[in-house]
Parts: structure tokens; sequence; C-alpha cells
């Protein structure tokens, strides 16, 4: 059998990784997408996308322009832009392996006409001289991840059917859990498929572990749309927002308590405060290379960590507030 036609979108901001993801997209043996449609999302491009690293696939590349509106806006863009009956999603961070196309034919083949969706598999390198950084380890979370956009294909006509992806997601966060509940809502079924892409981990600074809290705000969005059990059924990580509340209430407890003169209560805040900081910066510092730059780092941001997700979860409350599921449940 054949196997059906489809198109890939790429949504970028532009990072040098692009030409790599190009790049072993041309690579692979296997059918060709009969498009490809890198989509840029860049608020205010300087210069132009490196397309020509599709080498032979040029010919099929497209680019698109959103404005900075997020990824989910971004994909969506693309699906409208596409006309094959399947869509594979890849992120620009990732490349596929030589024989993708190929195990992606295999998988379309295999999917009935109930299955939605077909995951690619992503594997993440980390080095093999040293233990893992808090950001490697993160992101090798990544192949235990259900429904990652990093690699996904899916029907279009299931993806229209749903109203694609969420655009009041706008970031790289949780917009791929929402777009797969919901295609299960609507009784289509999601599989993982056979392929196979890597996902190296890309440069990041010693803060991005602060940058990332600001996903507590899509965790309520998800809460108002799915209901409190979403995690459970999206096969995502709970996260540690019920330790960050806590953490963050003996700080704000001891503060008080000191500015009341109640000094005993303060010291004891302050030091359950301190307890339960120093466990978090333990477990993400003993599973580490511990060298004296993850040490610091580990420590400074473990302090950090908990009042911005606790900040971020407020302002998603607030932000959010009116959001119903479709349901009607607030």
């Amino acid at each position: 059998m054949n196997a059906p036609e489809y198109a890939v979108v790429v949504p970028t901001i532009g990072r040098a990784c692009l030409t790599d993801c190009l790049r072993a997209l041309a690579s692979a043996s296997g059918p060709r997408p009969a498009e490809v449609v890198v989509v840029d999302d860049r608020p205010a491009p300087q210069d132009i996308l490196p397309v020509e690293a599709a080498g032979e696939l040029c010919d099929r590349v497209r680019t698109l322009a959103t404005g900075g509106r997020g990824p989910a806006a971004a994909r969506n863009a693309g699906l409208r832009a596409v006309t094959a009956p399947w869509v594979v999603f890849l992120d620009d961070d990732v490349q596929v392996l030589p024989d993708w196309a190929d195990r992606l034919a295999d998988d379309l083949v295999a999917a009935d006409g109930r299955t939605g969706g077909v995951q690619g598999r992503l594997t993440v390198p980390l080095p093999e001289d040293r233990r893992p950084t808090d950001w490697e380890r993160g992101t090798a979370g990544l192949e235990q991840a259900a429904w990652a956009t990093a690699d996904m294909a899916y029907r279009a006509v299931a993806l229209k059917e749903v109203g694609g992806f969420d655009e009041r997601f706008r970031r790289a966060f949780r917009e791929d859990a929402d777009l797969a509940l919901r295609m299960m809502d609507a009784g289509w079924t999601l599989r993982t498929g056979g392929r196979v892409t890597r996902h190296p981990v890309r440069p990041a600074d010693r803060w991005v572990s602060l940058r990332a809290q600001r996903g507590n705000a899509d965790d309520v969005l998800m809460n108002r749309l799915h209901g409190a059990d979403w995690w459970i059924r999206a096969h995502a990580p709970r996260g540690r927002l019920p330790a960050h509340l806590a953490v963050t209430g003996l700080a704000c407890l001891a503060t008080v308590c000191a500015a009341a003169g109640r000094h005993r209560a303060a010291a004891v805040a302050g030091t359950l405060w301190a307890l339960g900081t120093a466990e978090f910066a333990a477990a993400r510092i003993i599973p580490g290379p511990r060298t004296r730059h993850e040490i610091l780092t580990m420590t400074v941001t473990s302090a950090a960590i908990p009042p911005l997700a606790v900040r971020h979860w407020l302002t998603g409350l607030v932000r959010h507030r009116n959001v119903r599921s479709p349901g009607g449940a607030p």
C-alpha cells in the first residue's frame, strides 16, 4: 500500500538549529513531503531564514510569517497553508534520522480510519563523560513525553474538526497536551509510531529554569479547560507546584511574623523554608555533574523558583478566570 501524502510544518523563531533541521529532513530516505512550510514566528525578522538548507526539497519549501504570536498560532498558519491529508509538525531544534521518511510511511500506512495522530519517538543525546545538568535532564524528559509536537503527525481533517491548536497557549508548553486531549475527546485515537527523531539539548544560560516557570500560568489554563485530572489523561508529570506553594507560604509567614515582632514563630517558619529550599536544591544537584557552576546555579535558582512559580500561577488564575471548559464547567 502506498503511503498517504504528507506535508511538514516547522515553526521557528530563527534559531541557528533550523539549518540542521531542514538539512536532516532533506537527507531522510523515503517518500518526500508534498510540501514543507517553515513558519517564521519572529516579531520582527531581521534576516532571511536559511531554507536553502533543505537542498533537494527547496522547490517544495514555502515560508510564512506570523509575527510572534507563538508556536500554536504558527502551527495553525502552517495547517491552513497545506493540502496534504497528513501534517507532520517538527520543531526547529530536532533532526530526523536518515530512515525517518521510510518509518513515517510505515506509521501512516498502519493508521486506521480513526487514528488522528501518530507520534514520533524522540531521543535526546546526553554527555557520555559526565552526569547531565538539570537543563539536560529536563530536555531528556521529552523522550517520555506524550504527544509532543517536536515530531507529531496529525490527520488534517481531525485537526480541523477540533479547531487546531489553541492559540491562547503562547509558549511552547502544554499546547500539544491540550490538542491531544481535545482530539481524544472527539473520538480520535493517538498512538506512537516507529520513526525516531533526534532532539539535541539546545544551549541555555544558567537562568533558563526561572523563565520556564511561566508555564505555571499555562497549567491553570489546562485546569480550566480539561479539569484537575488532565495530568493523568495527558500522561504529564505533575510538577512541584504544591511544594512551591508551601515553601513560598513559609517565606511569607516568616516575613510577616518578623514584622509583627513574633520572632520565635518567624524563626520556625524561616527554618522550615530553608529546609524546603535545601531539599529542592539537593534534588536538582545530586543527579547532576556537581560542578561549581552547576551547584551555584541550582542553589540560587532553587531559592528563586518557588516564588516565581507561585507568581505565574496566580497570574494564570487572574488571566484565565473567565475560561470555561467546552462542557461549561469553570
